[in-house]
């Protein structure tokens, strides 16, 4: 893998789910635990659950409703909130994600995590994980109200927050983010080879994959 230019990179975007967490529990979630749920609620089969659900979640896959607490708490009536509450012991980091932020910051990097969870799931993980002391900023693109797959959300970052994209490095595990980050100008990007610990590596198309996050910072000097 090529080494990252630090002395070029100021800021550090970061993805929550599948870059800094293990993805394995948005996957569970998502696929497992709540169709199971809605299919126990309305009597129904677990086939017939999937069959329903899975193609109306594709129906909204780079919207900003996909991430959305309140749109499926109503879309499916069901209390999403408290299910993932439920479902809160299945939240880790990825493996050296916590030793990947302290070096960053024992470097002066600035780090800002943008994620397109909703802030109520945001807000689950973080109590858990408390990542807060690593992080300068943290932006939901909910706050927005466009995803990062649009290229409004990082005009309204931009905005918000004082970086330069030329300046700045993001990680993410989603394909359609990194696209959109780099038609924004965003200097320096890495896609996540292994989002989910128990699934399968991935596609990473045209992006330089990272597998564990500290090899990215193995050669950054410490200011302090």
């Amino acid at each position: 893998m090529p080494q990252l230019p630090w002395d070029k990179i100021d800021t550090v975007l970061l993805d929550m789910d599948g870059t800094l967490l293990d993805l394995h529990f948005d996957n569970v979630f998502w696929l497992d635990y709540m169709p199971q749920y809605y299919a126990d609620k309305n009597g129904i089969s677990r086939a017939a659950a999937d069959a329903y659900i899975r193609p109306l979640l594709a129906s909204y896959t780079g919207q900003i409703q996909w991430y959305c607490v309140d749109f499926w708490t109503e879309k499916l009536e069901l209390p999403i909130r408290q299910m993932k509450q439920n479902t809160a012991h299945l939240i880790n980091l990825r493996a050296n994600s916590d030793q990947f932020l302290q070096a960053l910051q024992k470097a002066g990097k600035r780090c800002i995590l943008i994620t397109n969870a909703h802030r109520a799931s945001l807000d689950i993980k973080l109590k858990k994980v408390h990542l807060e002391p690593f992080l300068d900023v943290i932006i939901s693109s909910h706050d927005y109200g466009y995803p990062k797959e649009d290229q409004r959300f990082w005009e309204c970052l931009s905005q918000a927050v004082d970086f330069q994209p030329e300046r700045s490095l993001f990680i993410d595990d989603s394909l359609p983010v990194l696209r959109s980050a780099q038609r924004y100008g965003i200097g320096y990007l890495r896609a996540v080879l292994q989002p989910d610990s128990q699934g399968p590596e991935k596609d990473c198309a045209e992006f330089t994959p990272s597998m564990d996050l500290n090899d990215l910072v193995s050669d950054l000097p410490s200011t302090h």
